[in-house]
């Protein structure tokens, strides 16, 4: 399960050097270290690491912890990460250096709220980001 969330935070990573909308670039002067976000759990085995610039500073942006259910995150992610994955896959569809590898998220594990939120908040900005849209997600 650690490399669901590794996977993201390098597939982030190297992804961070392309070009963004000039909004999200002016946000994202800061560095790495300052826009790190991690989440571990070692009892399930997961880690989740987003090393995005400007992702700190749009997050405070968003609804607030809370706004949405947990079954709410979850249905979405579930949905998102399947076509993310799909994605993976269609590597002549979709640029490689943004669909890098697939996530591992398990439907049947608890991730609890906090993971589901800067997940599904995670892929808002991915979104916006790199102009991809996901079904089931709000523009």
């Amino acid at each position: 399960m650690k490399t669901f969330l590794l996977i993201i935070g390098f597939s982030i990573a190297i992804y961070s050097c392309g070009s963004g909308d000039a909004a999200f670039k002016n946000s994202s002067d800061r560095t790495a270290a300052n826009d790190t976000i991690r989440i571990a759990n070692d009892s399930l085995e997961y880690e989740i690491i987003i090393i995005e610039p400007g992702f700190q500073a749009w997050l405070a942006s968003q609804p607030p912890r809370g706004f949405y259910g947990q079954p709410y995150l979850e249905v979405r992610n579930r949905l998102i990460v399947n076509e993310y994955n799909n994605r993976v896959r269609q590597i002549n569809r979709y640029p490689r250096d943004l669909y890098v590898q697939e996530i591992n998220y398990d439907t049947t594990i608890d991730y609890g709220y906090e993971v589901n939120y800067l997940l599904y908040n995670y892929f808002l900005f991915f979104q916006r980001r790199y102009n991809q849209k996901f079904i089931g997600i709000r523009n």
